[in-house]
């Protein structure tokens, strides 16, 4: 796959996709990345790609031209339709369930906004889809961008150093899409804390059942949304809504 991005800075990419884990994918092209800064298709002697906004206000807005002449650049290099995808707080938020979609893809057109926004012409005519982090809002859309190619890598077979590694994840359709359980290592105790017995036990089946109910309980906990849709779904058995309201 591939994922042209769109950037005023196409510095802040260069630690995502030459340290860690995930720059197998980068260096190998499973996720093959192309950056593009606007202001290199920008006309005049100050290569502009900003101006102020019609009707007043603070900041500044991305304009059109650059972007358009960007973009034009991109499609004729890659000869392929793809999606251009927007970080921008009316976005889809980001899922576990989008994550996979993506990984499955032949990628896209990220396009990172800066400053007040992008003129909203463009948005108009060429941007497909808008994606959210969340509730808030970032210095630009580099942050988000990376966080969907590093979503994106560390599903690319021969990525993680564990292939099954990711199915263990929060939020994976293997676990119910619940939350992770706690996981513990070498002390066997530190602080005055042990390592809860089981975990030494080494019968597999007693652990998997402590690790179940683990997720369970802190999906309870933290992300009661999660656990009705698992409910919903038909995933959660009579026994571990026992285990879930034991006073019941």
């Amino acid at each position: 796959m591939r994922f042209d991005i769109i950037t005023l800075f196409p510095e802040l990419f260069g630690p995502l996709l030459t340290a860690g884990i995930t720059r197998r994918a980068y260096e190998s092209a499973l996720v093959d990345v192309h950056l593009h800064n606007p202001r290199d298709f920008a006309s005049g002697n100050y290569r502009r790609v900003d101006d102020r906004p019609f009707g007043g206000g603070p900041g500044m807005v991305m304009m059109a031209e650059p972007l358009e002449a960007a973009l034009l650049a991109i499609r004729a290099q890659r000869q392929d339709t793809v999606p251009v995808v927007l970080f921008s707080p009316i976005g889809a938020p980001l899922h576990h369930g989008a994550v996979e979609q993506w990984s499955r893809s032949a990628g896209a057109i990220l396009l990172c906004g800066r400053y007040e926004g992008i003129d909203q012409r463009f948005i108009d005519k060429y941007v497909d889809q808008q994606i959210s982090l969340g509730d808030f809002v970032l210095s630009g859309g580099e942050i988000a961008a990376m966080a969907l190619l590093d979503a994106v890598a560390r599903l690319q077979p021969g990525v993680l150093s564990d292939a099954d590694s990711h199915h263990q994840d929060s939020f994976n359709p293997a676990l119910d899409g619940l939350l992770d359980c706690p996981h513990y290592t070498r002390p066997e105790e530190w602080s005055g804390v042990p390592v809860p017995p089981v975990l030494m036990s080494g019968h597999h089946a007693r652990i998997e059942e402590w690790r179940r109910a683990q997720r369970l309980q802190l999906t309870a906990l933290h992300r009661p949304d999660i656990l009705d849709k698992a409910r919903a779904q038909g995933h959660i058995t009579a026994a571990e809504e026992r285990l879930l309201h034991p006073k019941d």
